[in-house]
């Protein structure tokens, strides 16, 4: 099941390995990032993720969904939109990731570990997006585990952390800090493949921003009818306004993950890549 130019490529149904998910997953994570070729059914879905085709950066959106576009309830309730597999891809990203980024209000709410517990694989390291200081040091995504933690603030902020907690100080405008601004930082610690989690008002930040390679939307069986939706952007007056993405679909079980290729509209941040 796939659209756009890359119709005719076949889909792969994570359910063609069920009991052998284990097995063949365990070392995609160091062929990833050795730039090797996957394993098959890894290959299709994942194998985009390895190179950017903008600059030397990988920036990979990520979000849970029901059919009608909730993230939530209209009460806030999200726990568990998605069925095991979806949430097991969201594991399996954050494996093959440097590093995973969230806003403070997802921190906040949600107040999750952004550790790989589902699927074999290091851990990345962890991000907020906190420009005001709001983040408790109890959160945690702050627990001293041996894994980073990194905070990106504005500059005037000034806030006590957990010890080996790195503050990344950014200018802000209306107290917003750049989604460019903040992976140019990331990638000067090293952090170059970097999966934006949540919440959706900072994933749509980052894809309003043109800071997206990719998108994953994983979407659940469910229609809940209210409710936040998963991506706000400015309104547009016609369609031929509308962001166009190639798009390939992949079965999770009962989900389906929708891998939208955004490079097309992706800034240059790091390193550009020259044609030859």
């Amino acid at each position: 099941m796939t659209t756009g130019p890359e119709a005719g490529s076949t889909a792969i149904s994570y359910e063609a390995v069920e009991g052998l998910d284990a097995e063949s997953w365990a070392d995609v994570p160091r062929t990833f990032r050795q730039l090797d070729a996957l394993p098959l059914p890894w290959r299709d879905v994942f194998a985009p993720l390895q190179r950017g085709l903008v600059d030397d950066l990988m920036v990979v959106g990520q979000f849970g969904q029901s059919i009608d576009a909730r993230i939530a309830t209209a009460t806030g309730d999200s726990k568990y939109i998605n069925r095991p597999e979806g949430l097991a891809h969201l594991h399996r990203l954050r494996a093959l990731v440097d590093a995973v980024v969230i806003g403070v209000g997802t921190a906040l709410a949600d107040d999750p570990q952004l550790t790989v517990r589902r699927v074999a694989g290091p851990s990345p390291a962890r991000v907020v997006i906190d420009p005001n200081g709001r983040l408790p040091a109890t959160a945690r995504v702050l627990a001293g585990d041996g894994i980073r933690r990194l905070i990106i603030t504005r500059e005037q902020t000034r806030r006590d952390c957990p010890a080996g907690v790195e503050i990344v100080p950014l200018p802000a405008a209306d107290a917003h800090i750049a989604p460019a601004a903040m992976l140019a930082a990331l990638a000067e610690r090293g952090l170059r493949r970097i999966l934006v989690e949540g919440g959706a008002d900072t994933v749509s930040r980052f894809l309003g921003a043109g800071c997206l390679d990719r998108l994953h939307v994983v979407i659940a069986p469910i229609i809940i009818g209210a409710g936040p939706t998963s991506i706000t952007l400015p309104p547009i007056a016609s369609i031929d306004r509308a962001l166009r993405a190639p798009m390939r679909a992949h079965v999770l079980g009962e989900e389906v993950l929708l891998d939208c290729d955004l490079s097309a509209q992706r800034v240059a941040i790091g390193a550009a890549k020259r044609s030859t």
